[in-house]
């Protein structure tokens, strides 16, 4: 049997692509059992890449594929930003104060209200960051990530959208209903099921975080970010908590110090921040950046 050039290249592919394999099985005829779900191809499975003992596969699949689409997309690293869900856009304020009917809601209203002036100075960092523009062997540095969702995370995207920049967004799968918001650029919005690995998608490829006020969440988050800094698991990197006002109240550090469950100089792992322009000066120092 004569050989075809294309057969002896050495470089050419010997097995069919899982896509060709797939077509292939898409023509098979309709038979008893072709048609049953065992006779599936095992990644064309939905149900049963669903049951709990593919949990692992999962797992797996949730790290690679966003791992991917940043390579293909040239992030080289971010700028995140952690933050409330619920503070106000300052658009949004005097409906928030409306809505608020009781003396209780009243008085939550007015505090998330005062904390409206946060969302500006994410939105106003996430375009600092996104001006400079950096990019080193062809790898684009400081891209604006945030969860996703409303509210501080808005506003990050939002800013980075305002000079016409990508911006990431990594979502997250809840009970009740949870949208990407609009800034977030579409082929860079992930949604995740698993907390854990949305958490390592957000400083794999961190080389600052902003955290502004924020609930259980935002804790968790920072609380985790602290903790890979102050063990050694994670080099340092510019940490700004926006909002000291806020987080002496839920968070009080100088009395974890004080108490030895951590060490002074465990304080000195963040800076305070009450703008954007102080919070963006801190990372530019910290690189040596000639981006002001």
């Amino acid at each position: 049997m004569t050989k075809t050039t294309d057969e002896k290249n050495i470089n050419r592919r010997r097995f069919y692509k899982a896509e060709q394999e797939a077509n292939f099985a898409d023509k098979q005829a309709g038979t008893l059992q072709t048609t049953h779900p065992a006779y599936r191809l095992a990644f064309r499975d939905t149900d049963f890449l669903l049951r709990d003992e593919l949990r692992p596969v999962r797992f797996q699949l949730e790290l690679l594929k966003p791992e991917m689409l940043f390579e293909e997309a040239n992030i080289g690293s971010t700028l995140v930003v952690y933050g409330s869900a619920r503070i106000p856009a300052p658009e949004q304020c005097d409906a928030l104060l409306e809505a608020a009917t009781t003396p209780e809601a009243k008085a939550v209203a007015e505090k998330l209200v005062a904390k409206a002036k946060y969302y500006d100075e994410a939105r106003k960092l996430a375009r600092l960051a996104s001006q400079c523009a950096i990019v080193e062997d062809g790898k684009r540095h400081f891209v604006v990530c945030s969860g996703g969702g409303p509210s501080i995370m808005e506003a990050a995207n939002r800013g980075a959208a305002d000079v016409g920049a990508e911006t990431l967004g990594l979502n997250i799968v809840l009970p009740h209903e949870q949208a990407p918001n609009p800034y977030v650029t579409p082929r860079l919005s992930f949604q995740f099921h698993y907390f854990a690995l949305r958490k390592m998608h957000f400083l794999l490829r961190a080389r600052a975080v902003a955290a502004f006020p924020g609930g259980f969440g935002t804790l968790d988050e920072l609380l985790e970010l602290l903790t890979l800094v102050q063990t050694g698991k994670m080099k340092p990197i510019p940490i700004l908590l926006f909002g000291r006002e806020y987080w002496s109240r839920v968070v009080n550090f100088e009395a974890m110090a004080e108490e030895g469950v951590i060490n002074p100089q465990d304080l000195d792992l963040f800076r305070w921040c009450e703008t954007a322009e102080e919070g963006w000066e801190h990372i530019t120092k910290f690189y040596d950046l000639d981006c002001a």
